[in-house]
């Protein structure tokens, strides 16, 4: 029963590593942006730390007075998903402003393509006609 803690180090540490090629592939094949890997990098990295330092999730919930420990990795998790999810909001506002504009860009260059289209194929009332000639 002694392996069991470093069984579960293992497996996480093996785990931990999965994640972080996945994380590297999905930037490889462009579907994660850099901006948002970096994130996702340094909960790894967190992750590592702690799957190597077995004892610091318990002096650290020691030094901010939290009773359970594993209580203070629910109240960060909360915490970062709450400003990521403020952060992917900023994001969706500002893209929705993008979209609106250019569309509105989009709707004020087709009408002028219309007008010019109508002006093209309307006839020519200045031309004269010369007799003897079909117009």
């Amino acid at each position: 029963m002694a392996s069991l803690p470093i069984t579960i180090q293992i497996i996480s540490l093996l785990g931990v590593a999965l994640f972080m090629v996945m994380i590297f592939r999905l930037i490889a094949k462009g579907q994660l942006r850099e901006e948002y890997s970096i994130i996702w990098i340094l909960c790894t990295i967190i992750l590592v730390v702690f799957s190597i330092w077995r004892k610091g999730l318990e002096q650290i919930s020691l030094f901010l007075g939290v009773y359970y420990p594993p209580s203070l990795i629910f109240l960060a998790a909360i915490f970062a998903i709450i400003v990521f999810l403020v952060h992917l909001s900023v994001v969706n506002s500002r893209l929705q402003n993008q979209i609106k504009v250019l569309t509105q860009e989009m709707a004020y260059m087709r009408k002028e393509m219309d007008q010019l289209r109508s002006e093209m194929h309307a006839p020519d009332a200045q031309q004269p006609v010369i007799a003897g000639t079909n117009p």
